[in-house]
């Protein structure tokens, strides 16, 4: 079983608040928009991360973490990307790749809304953690916690973080 920290959008912000759930996770995973570098060493110092760049990553955040991860862990495949859009209204990008190489667990960021939804089409589950940084239109920073046990995805918990 792995517990992991879901984190989105943090804009070169970190803080104690998102540092006490990182220390009580397994694993963080960060759906982009890093912002700088420091924030994934913070991370990195505490626990294992998985990150993918976003679209206001710099060169360094590019030449460390790739656009796509896709990975299984325990029995549970993931694809997490930055710009991935939802079900039924997925991104162009990944459209088409989806559709043929589907996960378990799609997560993208992006949006700084925090949604969690289950693509019957695909049948897939998607989650967006919103945003965790203070920059951007997000009224509460916000990530999510869940766990991963074989092939089960369970206790899944909404962090609400003090309003940006």
């Amino acid at each position: 079983m792995k517990k992991i920290l879901l984190l989105s959008d943090t804009h070169s912000y970190i803080d104690d608040q998102i540092l006490k759930y990182v220390r009580q996770s397994d694993e963080v995973w960060h759906a982009g928009d890093i912002g700088d570098i420091k924030v994934i060493d913070m991370l990195k110092k505490l626990k294992p991360v998985r990150a993918v760049y976003g679209n206001i990553d710099n060169h360094l955040i590019r030449s460390e973490y790739p656009l796509d991860l896709k990975f299984t862990i325990e029995n549970v495949s993931v694809w997490i990307t930055h710009i991935g859009g939802y079900p039924n209204r997925y991104d162009p990008r990944i459209r088409e790749e989806i559709k043929l190489h589907t996960p378990t667990l799609f997560i993208s960021g992006h949006s700084h809304i925090l949604k969690v939804m289950f693509d019957k089409k695909l049948n897939l589950l998607h989650m967006n953690p919103g945003a965790a940084g203070k920059h951007g239109f997000h009224k509460v920073r916000t990530m999510l916690r869940f766990e991963i046990n074989a092939d089960k995805i369970s206790n899944l918990e909404i962090i609400e973080l003090a309003k940006r």
